[in-house]
């Protein structure tokens, strides 16, 4: 089987760095939950909407390797390359923030896969199996290309694109439980895709 995974909010868990450095900048307050959908609504009910673009720079370049990883996905992973599946990371990421210091958000984003996708003292996924893509288009295409049978995003609306690969078996990722869509399965953590998938013998 040949599995893609996203990155950004799927691999990559941003929910307390975006309040950590909201509360550092002032652009938020203590009473604004500790998720990264949170932080962002209550800067746009505010009209903080350039504001939160840069914000947005600041975590993915600056402080990326402040973030965390999802509980679970390291086993997932593991497991998977283990019974011989293909694992790839396909993201949308542009390679500059869109407004701010212009960091290299894909640099930054493969030092913390660097750093953080470490199973028994090595790396899971060579360099030629991540690939980041600055349109959700070319991610869609990326998709296809890698000729992935199972694709896991956050995103509701890469999942239930037009673009999206027929042959692909769409899974949502939402921890929060913030979307239902009527024709994808959604899973809340990483544990319950991999009793899905088959890779959980307990």
């Amino acid at each position: 089987m040949r599995i893609g995974i996203d990155f950004d909010n799927t691999i990559a868990c941003y929910d307390e760095l975006f309040h950590k450095v909201a509360l550092e900048q002032g652009l938020i307050n203590n009473l604004t939950p500790a998720n990264k959908v949170a932080v962002r609504d209550h800067m746009r009910s505010r009209g903080q909407e350039a504001d939160w673009t840069e914000l947005q720079g600041v975590v993915y370049g600056k402080r990326m390797k402040e973030a965390a990883i999802f509980s679970g996905v390291l086993e997932f992973i593991a497991y998977a390359i283990e019974r011989g599946d293909e694992v790839y990371i396909i993201s949308h990421k542009t390679s500059h923030p869109v407004i701010g210091p212009r960091y290299d958000l894909h640099a930054a984003a493969r030092q913390w896969i660097e750093q953080n996708l470490i199973w028994d003292k090595a790396l899971l996924l060579p360099s030629e199996q991540i690939f980041f893509k600055p349109t959700r288009e070319e991610k869609l295409a990326q998709i296809e290309r890698c000729g992935c049978d199972l694709f896991i995003d956050d995103l509701p609306e890469v999942l239930t694109s037009a673009a999206f690969p027929r042959q692909t078996e769409a899974i949502l990722f939402d921890p929060e439980g913030h979307h239902r869509l009527p024709d994808t399965l959604s899973f809340a953590t990483w544990q319950e895709i991999m009793v899905y998938t088959g890779m959980d013998d307990s």
